[in-house]
């Protein structure tokens, strides 16, 4: 069966376990409805120019309406959810297309040509607005606009993800596998970060826009960069290695896959190796019941020791992660929720007061810290870097001696290693989107 016909045969019953999802949350926070609008176009300040669209996340829950702005879905207990689709008589830009019936049947649509027009539908003061469309704010007062206990439910829903939303998800790796091992063919001819980034958008047919978030193409150095923004054009006199984070998406829902290569034999190419080893390792462990936080520590330990047995550091792996020294390597969390959005929602609450589940101490950039349940779609993304400004810091706080400089000076021009994988717990083993969709190539 194609994967089109899985997602779209999916659908059906996605969209009933929304409804009664909506339906307990708005019943428990005592709302009579709830409309939820795709948001609206930002224009830059003094200018025509309008920013890519990105559609509200909770529309596109319900509907895989990326590009659909000002649209907006109205939720009723016990009624067939209402859209009302905006199609306006536009001669500047193409308007949307008519609704596609494998999922316009399970909606009351009306298309409308006014933006405004779900004003008219007769909500009150007991609907609640989500979005971040101005509009909203100018209709209804601030206890109805996101209101945050409703929202703490849903965004709690949200980390179990139905049989669509996995089934979205698996085409989006393999979309990701295909551009992936696209990329690396163009990072082996020699091309540079552009143009390797352009060969990744060509081999799956996505514009930048419709990526889930801008494409991490990091050649040599540029891998020590964690958010490296650039696509240099110049090619370096001398390539030794690449570092790609990049993802794809179907209909709203994301693949976050990262993978580093070298074109060279020796101790780089061992570490990439023993840190592929160890983030399968790590994946194998992700299990129903696993708090977060415990697999994060592990990861440190696991690249503390990775880091002494290539002798990189001198103290032992325990005492490096006590010390601090690990995240001088390693500063980055271990992973997040993936879904709708590349960092999915209530990856740090406890329920729907908003309580956080505190990270560990000394590690500030823990995204995830909850107890992993059937459902959870995560990454597994363990880093090795050589981080200027870090290895700085350390020289001028910190054990000078714990550090073998020598070594650091040989294995920096290589930038730094990520593996990351995008992974579903189940009520038994843990399903690999991303080896999957490689394996299947």
């Amino acid at each position: 069966m194609s994967a089109g016909k899985i997602i779209s045969e999916g659908y059906k019953n996605h969209v009933a376990e929304l409804q009664r999802h909506w339906e307990n949350a708005l019943q428990a926070e005592g709302y009579d409805a709830a409309l939820i609008h795709a948001g609206s176009k930002l224009v830059s300040f003094l200018d025509d120019y309008e920013y890519p669209f990105r559609c509200n996340p909770h529309l596109l829950w319900w509907l895989p309406l990326t590009h659909h702005y000002d649209s907006a879905l109205l939720v009723r207990p016990g009624k067939r959810p209402k859209l009302f689709y905006y199609q306006p008589d536009d001669y500047w830009y193409s308007p949307p297309a008519d609704p596609e019936s494998w999922w316009a049947d399970e909606f009351e649509v009306v298309s409308v040509r006014d933006a405004d027009a779900w004003k008219q539908a007769g909500i009150n003061e007991h609907t609640a607005y989500i979005g971040d469309a101005p509009c909203l704010a100018e209709a209804v007062n601030d206890t109805q606009l996101n209101p945050a206990r409703l929202l703490n439910r849903i965004h709690l829903e949200r980390t179990r993800k139905t049989a669509y939303e996995i089934a979205c998800m698996a085409e989006a790796a393999r979309l990701g596998a295909v551009a992936h091992t696209a990329a690396e063919q163009a990072f082996r001819e020699g091309l540079s970060e552009y143009d390797i980034h352009q060969r990744y958008c060509m081999s799956i047919q996505m514009i930048d826009a419709e990526l889930p978030y801008g494409n991490i193409v990091a050649l040599n150095e540029h891998a020590a960069v964690l958010h490296y923004q650039e696509h240099e054009q110049r090619v370096p006199d001398h390539v030794r290695s690449f570092l790609i984070d990049a993802g794809a998406t179907v209909h709203g829902y994301a693949c976050d896959i990262t993978r580093t290569y070298t074109t060279e034999s020796g101790e780089f190419s061992d570490l990439i190796l023993a840190m592929d080893t160890m983030q399968q390792s790590l994946c194998a462990a992700v299990v129903e019941g696993l708090d977060y936080r415990d697999l994060h520590l592990r990861a440190h330990l696991d690249i503390a020791g990775i880091l002494k047995d290539f002798d990189i550091i001198r103290p032992s792996a325990e005492d490096a992660v006590a010390s601090g020294l690990s995240a001088v390597f390693y500063p980055h969390g271990l992973g997040h929720y993936l879904g709708l959005q590349t960092h999915d929602v209530a990856g740090l609450i406890a329920d729907v007061e908003g309580t956080p589940i505190p990270r560990p101490e000394g590690h500030p950039f823990l995204r995830l810290t909850r107890t992993l349940e059937a459902g959870n779609v995560l990454t597994i993304e363990p880093g090795l870097y050589f981080i200027e400004p870090l290895l700085r810091k350390w020289r001028e706080n910190g054990d000078v001696a714990a550090i073998n400089w020598d070594k650091v000076e040989t294995l920096a021009p290589y930038g730094g290693i990520r593996i990351e994988d995008d992974m579903v717990v189940t009520d038994g083993a843990p399903r690999n989107l991303t080896r999957e969709a490689f394996a299947a190539l």
